[in-house]
């Protein structure tokens, strides 16, 4: 009679077992994410260097490239803008693109001091460790953009209401890929010198062979090469995806791009930060 007694109780715990297991994700979630803030927060430099070099490009550079580069009407832009609108959403994806990169140098940092090993090591899928820290660099990230274009609308550079609002996503997005790409070129430094030199390999070819500073026609007018580059960049479908729903309008090949991209990073991220195959073989 005990025992027939106590059988319905075993699923009830079981149940409140499978229900305590997404609590405990969400938890690991948002310790990484506060953590990563608070070590933002107190580099006060990283914040201003994420606004000085867009705004650099947007003050300076801008006003020598408005002559020597002419704009012919393209979407999502249905009159001609200036120069300076056109670049916006190229530097709010600088401003990613360099986050994700830090963030990743900031992990390489953390394998060298060790408490890398000890997150790898929490009772929760190791996937799921290396996603709060790509959530938590992109939310920086978005932060840091949100910043600029308040910066950039003090000086008149100015989009549609909403679309501030329906950017939020595609930041999102936008920022997640970059940070795997840099998750997965992490795995593959051992040590934080070296990780700056990959970084400039990466990050300059990426930012300039790109829709960023200039529209697709026009690198297919300097050369076929240079234009295949740029339209198989996954920072160019970044962009655009940004410069979409900055005007609150869908660019569903840019999404699939750059969703494939990230899946592909991500991907090549958690491979690197196997302990079976991975740099913390390695290390």
């Amino acid at each position: 009679m005990t025992d027939l007694a106590d059988r319905p109780a075993a699923p009830a715990r079981q149940t409140r077992r499978r229900a305590a297991v997404p609590a405990h994700w969400l938890g690991a979630l948002k310790a990484i994410v506060l953590r990563e803030w608070l070590r933002f927060l107190n580099q006060r430099s990283r914040f201003l260097s994420a606004l000085v070099r867009p705004l650099v490009w947007l003050l300076v550079f801008a006003a020598g490239f408005r002559a020597a580069l002419g704009l012919s009407i393209t979407p999502p832009y249905q009159t001609y803008i200036d120069y300076e609108t056109y670049v916006v959403p190229g530097l709010c994806g600088m401003i990613l693109l360099f986050n994700g990169m830090q963030s990743s140098l900031a992990l390489v940092y953390d394998r060298e001091m060790g408490s890398i090993r000890l997150l790898l090591t929490a009772p929760l899928p190791r996937w799921w460790l290396l996603f709060a820290k790509l959530v938590a660099g992109a939310a920086i990230g978005i932060a840091q953009v949100y910043a600029f274009l308040a910066v950039a609308w003090v000086f008149g550079v100015r989009m549609p209401p909403l679309g501030y609002l329906a950017a939020l996503p595609a930041l999102l997005l936008a920022g997640l890929m970059l940070g795997a790409l840099g998750l997965a070129l992490s795995s593959l430094v051992r040590q934080m010198e070296n990780f700056a030199g990959v970084m400039n390999f990466v990050i300059f070819p990426m930012f300039f062979l790109s829709t960023a500073l200039y529209p697709l026609w026009r690198m297919q007018e300097a050369g076929e090469l240079l234009w295949r580059l740029c339209a198989a960049n996954p920072f160019s479908h970044a962009v655009e995806l940004v410069r979409f729903a900055l005007y609150a309008q869908p660019n569903l090949p840019a999404l699939g791009w750059t969703a494939l991209a990230f899946s592909v990073f991500a991907g090549l991220a958690v491979l690197g930060y196997d302990p079976a195959k991975g740099m913390l073989r390695k290390g």
